[in-house]
């Protein structure tokens, strides 16, 4: 299997040279080691996985042995089965000036974090690998940094290749998962059960001690069901015959295993009465797709659930765009209690670019009306627009463009 180019390798390689470990994290089978051994190759740089059980022992009971066993500079896999090795990792990094000798991956879990943080303050860069991106399956490269403005959008335009909404749905319902590329519809379905069935399930187990993996299962699919939508405990515990708080629980698990995604509402003493409830999303549309037993991707693209998986797709890219760029960007979403809703708002040097998220390949422009309730707040409003399924990018007026959703 051909190896693809990950956004994250630029961002990777230049933390490499800073500081002397990075970890990176992620969920399961997104290609974190993958991609670390292709930036390896040429390198003299051990490898070791604590998914090895004789590994994980002498890491957890000896690990000065441990890296007299297993030299730096270093891939460690799987990191956070052996916390025990973070203190020795500062000691070394403190004995030497070399950048870049640790390399780690490990599951973005809230005790690891918490340890790897205090233990390695400054010593350590942290970044996050997502499952594949459409303009990573697509080979896209763009020079530029996501920006809204009419000059930068027709920068990226050159460089994508014309929008088409079964390719796009096709993505979509396939997923990013690097296994699932190139297999067939019976080969995709068999591995996304394999996967809730054999990771998710031992992981919840081993992180949340979850044991009931039937109620468990059902959970998962009442997430899928609400892709897109506001988080709905009592929904949750209802559909999976729990109460709300291990609903809360559960849901808290899948965040922090880079499952699903919790868009935060926008907030802002100026503009009274917003909602405080998240929106969910699930970082690879494939899994959501196939618990929610949408069989191929035709049924998927004409179904009642299309614009929310679409929506679920834009907003996603985008959270994978910002994560490998250079620049930094808050993302959130806009609700008051008139139930006036904008998708996506995208905060940056101080200046909130409002988007629309629709299917259609032309949208209604009126849509960008809404955009108006900023104006009541002491905000800078940026260009912004609606991320839709046209093909070049049209100007709607001076702030605001159609912007064709390949170019994110």
């Amino acid at each position: 299997m051909n190896y693809i180019n990950r956004q994250l390798e630029r961002k990777f390689a230049k933390m490499s040279d800073f500081f002397k470990a990075v970890l990176v994290t992620g969920a399961r089978q997104v290609g974190k080691t993958t991609m670390l051994r292709h930036l390896a190759q040429g390198q003299n740089r051990t490898y070791v996985t604590l998914d090895n059980l004789m590994a994980r022992e002498l890491a957890k009971s000896d690990p000065v042995l441990f890296f007299q066993t297993y030299k730096p500079p270093i891939i460690i896999d799987e990191v956070q089965y052996a916390p025990e090795l973070f203190s020795q990792i500062k000691v070394m990094c403190d004995e030497s000036e070399e950048t870049g000798l640790f390399w780690l991956t490990g599951s973005q879990q809230y005790e690891m974090m918490k340890n790897i943080r205090e233990t390695l303050a400054g010593r350590i860069g942290i970044l996050e690998l997502y499952s594949l991106s459409k303009s990573e399956m697509d080979g896209t490269v763009f020079e530029n940094d996501l920006d809204f403005t009419l000059s930068g959008l027709k920068a990226r335009q050159a460089k994508a290749p014309k929008n088409d909404v079964v390719d796009v749905f096709e993505y979509i319902w396939r997923g990013g998962m690097p296994q699932v590329v190139h297999a067939d519809s019976e080969q995709r379905q068999e591995y996304y059960n394999a996967y809730v069935n054999t990771y998710l399930m031992r992981d919840v187990a081993e992180l949340g001690g979850v044991t009931d993996t039937l109620r468990f299962s059902k959970f998962l699919t009442a997430c899928a069901a609400l892709v897109a939508k506001q988080v709905n405990y009592k929904t949750l515990a209802e559909s999976s015959e729990i109460a709300q708080p291990t609903a809360k629980e559960w849901l808290r698990l899948l965040t922090s295993l880079g499952i699903v995604y919790l868009l935060r509402p926008y907030a802002n003493n100026a503009l009274k009465r917003l909602t405080k409830t998240p929106k969910l999303y699930f970082f690879d549309s494939g899994l959501c797709a196939h618990l929610s037993m949408w069989l191929t991707p035709e049924t998927l693209m004409n179904g009642a659930a299309s614009g929310h998986f679409f929506e679920n797709h834009v907003v996603t890219q985008m959270l994978k765009s910002y994560a490998y760029s250079g620049t930094k960007a808050n993302m959130t979403y806009f609700r008051d209690a008139n139930a006036k809703e904008i998708d996506l708002f995208v905060e940056e040097n101080n200046l909130i670019h409002p988007l629309e998220i629709k299917k259609s390949a032309k949208p209604d422009s009126r849509e960008v009306r809404k955009f108006e309730v900023l104006e009541k707040a002491s905000i800078g409003i940026g260009c912004g627009g609606i991320i839709c399924m046209c093909e070049e990018v049209i100007p709607i007026d001076s702030r605001n463009c159609y912007i064709p959703c390949n170019l994110i």
